[in-house]
């Protein structure tokens, strides 16, 4: 590296740290300062020899975290001077009794649960449930190392594209999957949100590409509609004596998107891409009623959808976000999302528990994030549940939206969307859970599935006689009482397990046969169960009762080995008639036209049902645990998960030949209700297009209608001409193809 290089780098290195310490200028002082500078020159110190993907030194990382969680975050000097060292204990010589030497316990403490848990992030490596589960027992001891993580995080993806297209996909998925979800339910409202849209860019950059370039052609004439809106509404704010601030904001690219694929309707359609923010300087006695003074200014001009109220302000979310939305019509006829908040709110919203510990509680005097992590440290100390399940179980709660009910005494509640009164037992505590035998809901008696609306007052009736049942784990949402639910019958299985034991050997006893180790195991077999637990627990449950046991002695005795060897050669022979004829479909639809991996390898595979792939779709293959390859589209509803969960087993595929085939896909059809429809659409499909149609289901009412048509097309090129063709009939708004098979 040439001289002036080297210089051009270390001006930037100085001119980035300087930067970093004008932010932190009024949070430390100078002790504060004299660790971050101490904590900077061993970072740079570690990495001196080390360059990212990108070719940039290595030090810009660590500068650029630091930063994010000063400035976006708000976290103290601490925080900073850990960031700054977040990777020297993996990456180099130093140990984490240096840093405990140099920094001190509380910076030490940070670094461990940094370093322990780099696995998860590791951009070699798919995300692993169990070091998931790790990461989460550091942020139950101090949420700033995952506080920090996600600051990580949110550089690299923002320097993610020197690195190969495979490994974008997959850091995007993972982020998308967990991090984003994490973010938003630690109250990082804006990192959340720029992970999602640069996790869309690398997942679908083709849509991501599409919505940016219309966003930016709409933006200017969208903001001046909003000026033009908030002109009257300014005046009033004034004239009643308010210190405000009015903010013009753009939907997210990942949030407009995710209406267009919810809500079946194209970029044009969404019709609230632009919302306007109000955020009032007023004193924490008076921001509630202040608040609702400013939305009654803005309805005194715009009339309100009721429908889209939203008061987050009477009952806040559970990461801490408070806020008045409400949607308005505007002039020309155009929907306004405006929110209205108060100037601690919007800091809340912005930077999430790190403003929030600035104010510590909220208007109920509790601070929500320490029962959060006191509900998760529960959910970790269950040791019966498999790390896939805690994660699944986790994940529920992350992004789900929320109800507020009430105890019987007035105490509030807050539960995820479709919870059950079952929920709230176990929100109370895990004895309520498991004892519960009813519930009432305003009075009146409720099964425990019934599906609680915000406001519900909820009675939990108990008894010590009750105890978990299977169908139990299909009432619940929430992660807490799924985890306590599989756990107890875990227990009771176990129990009843213990005295089918001794019940079957009393049996076995009472026939003159001895029930030894090998017995069982024939008995476990032939009653086609897993292992000889399941075996004692039904008998002990008495689904397996004398007369099957007499049966199996029967056929042990005529020849059981000879009846077993005969099923299992059946089951071999269906199983080999059945792979026969699945080989010779796969065939018919073009086994020859992918090829997988770097190499190209022309490998046996399957088309996945879940997104029904078509010839030159972008796919990856998926090595199945015993269906060997399937085929996935990349916008499968599955795809994120299995890309960020099993990276390992993910494969590239590719299109290469022209090879003639038929492939399956279905087309979703919305529009006005005309005369002769189903008659030209056929007509345009059959006839003048020649294409194959399996079903037709079109179903109409009030004037529109909506359907689903199964056609067979030779390729992406051929279903997009039929689209075209369809969306041209007199009264079809949109035709778009369906990826899920639900």
């Amino acid at each position: 590296m040439d001289e002036l290089q080297l210089a051009s780098e270390n001006k930037e290195v100085t001119k980035r740290y300087k930067a970093l310490m004008r932010t932190m200028s009024d949070k430390a002082d100078e002790e504060d300062k004299a660790t971050i500078k101490k904590a900077f020159n061993l970072a740079k110190d570690a990495h001196a020899e080390v360059r990212r993907k990108s070719g940039e030194p290595y030090i810009y990382h660590p500068l650029e975290v630091a930063t994010i969680v000063a400035k976006e975050i708000g976290l103290g000097p601490r925080s900073v001077a850990a960031a700054l060292i977040h990777d020297v204990v993996e990456d180099s010589d130093y140990t984490l009794e240096d840093i405990e030497r140099l920094f001190g316990e509380e910076i030490a403490r940070i670094i461990d649960g940094l370093t322990k848990i780099s696995g998860v992030f590791d951009q070699k490596i798919s995300l692993q449930a169990e070091n998931f589960r790790k990461m989460l027992l550091t942020l139950s001891d101090d949420i700033r190392v995952i506080l920090i993580k996600l600051a990580d995080r949110l550089h690299n993806m923002r320097t993610m594209d020197s690195m190969p297209a495979h490994k974008q996909v997959k850091i995007a998925s993972e982020t998308l999957y967990l991090y984003a979800p994490l973010a938003h339910r630690i109250g990082l409202f804006n990192i959340k949100t720029e992970l999602e849209d640069l996790s869309l860019k690398y997942t679908e950059p083709e849509v991501y590409r599409d919505i940016v370039l219309k966003l930016k052609s709409s933006e200017a004439g969208e903001i001046k509609y909003l000026k033009k809106f908030s002109a009257k509404i300014k005046d009033a704010l004034k004239s009643e004596g308010f210190d405000f601030t009015i903010k013009e904001r753009t939907k997210s690219i990942y949030s407009i998107r995710k209406k267009m694929v919810n809500q079946g309707i194209n970029f044009e359609e969404v019709y609230d891409k632009f919302a306007m923010r109000i955020i009032i300087d007023t004193p924490p006695e008076r921001e509630k009623a202040d608040c609702w003074r400013v939305y009654s200014i803005v309805t005194d001009f715009y009339r309100p959808s009721t429908e889209r109220l939203r008061d987050w302000i009477s009952a806040p979310k559970s990461n801490g976000y408070e806020s008045l939305h409400t949607t308005v019509m505007g002039p020309d006829g155009h929907w306004v999302e405006v929110q209205i908040r108060s100037k601690r709110m919007d800091e809340v919203a912005e930077k999430g528990y790190a403003a929030h510990w600035k104010y510590k509680e909220d208007a109920s005097g509790t601070n929500k994030l320490d029962i959060w992590i006191a509900q998760i440290r529960e959910m970790l100390e269950n040791k019966d549940s498999s790390a896939l399940e805690f994660v699944d179980d986790f994940k529920l709660n992350l992004f789900a939206d929320e109800i507020y009910v009430f105890t019987p005494r007035g105490d509030m509640k807050i539960l995820p969307q479709a919870a059950t009164p079952l929920d709230l037992a176990f929100s109370v505590h895990t004895d309520v859970g498991l004892k519960t035998l009813g519930a009432k809901v305003n009075g009146r008696l409720v099964p425990l599935n019934y599906k609680l609306r915000s406001g519900d007052q909820v009675e939990i009736i108990t008894s010590m006689k009750q105890k978990p049942k299977e169908e139990w784990l299909s009432y619940v949402v929430t992660a807490k009482a799924k985890s306590n639910i599989k756990s107890a019958l875990k227990l009771v299985k176990k129990e009843i397990a213990i005295d089918g034991k001794a019940v079957l050997k009393r049996k076995l006893n009472y026939i003159k046969v001895k029930p030894s180790e090998n017995l069982i195991q024939e008995m476990v077999k032939y009653f086609r169960l897993k292992n000889p637990t399941e075996l004692y627990y039904k008998v002990g449950m008495q689904i397996i009762d004398n007369a099957q046991i007499k049966d199996f002695m029967r056929d042990q005795s005529g020849g059981f080995y000879g009846y077993l060897k005969k099923r299992i050669l059946g089951t071999a022979r269906k199983e080999e008639k059945r792979l026969a004829k699945q080989q010779k479909n796969d065939k018919k639809a073009g086994p020859s036209k992918l090829v997988f991996g770097n190499e190209e390898d022309t490998l046996e595979y399957k088309f996945a049902k879940c997104c029904n792939p078509i010839a030159g779709d972008d796919v990856f293959g998926y090595i199945t645990a015993t269906e060997g390859i399937k085929v996935h589209h990349q916008q499968c509803p599955n795809a994120i998960y299995l890309q960020s969960n099993f990276a390992a087993r993910i494969i590239k595929a590719k299109w290469i030949s022209t090879e003639k085939s038929e492939f399956t896909s279905v087309l979703i059809i919305r529009g006005i209700d005309t005369v002769g429809l189903v008659n030209k659409v056929t007509q345009i499909i059959s006839n003048d297009l020649h294409v194959n149609i399996r079903s037709i289901n079109i179903a109409g009412g009030e004037g529109i209608f909506e359907g689903l048509i199964t056609v067979l097309v030779e390729d992406k090129i051929h279903l997009a001409t039929v689209i075209e063709q369809l969306k041209k009939i007199e009264g079809v708004t949109s035709v778009e193809r369906r990826y899920a098979e639900g």
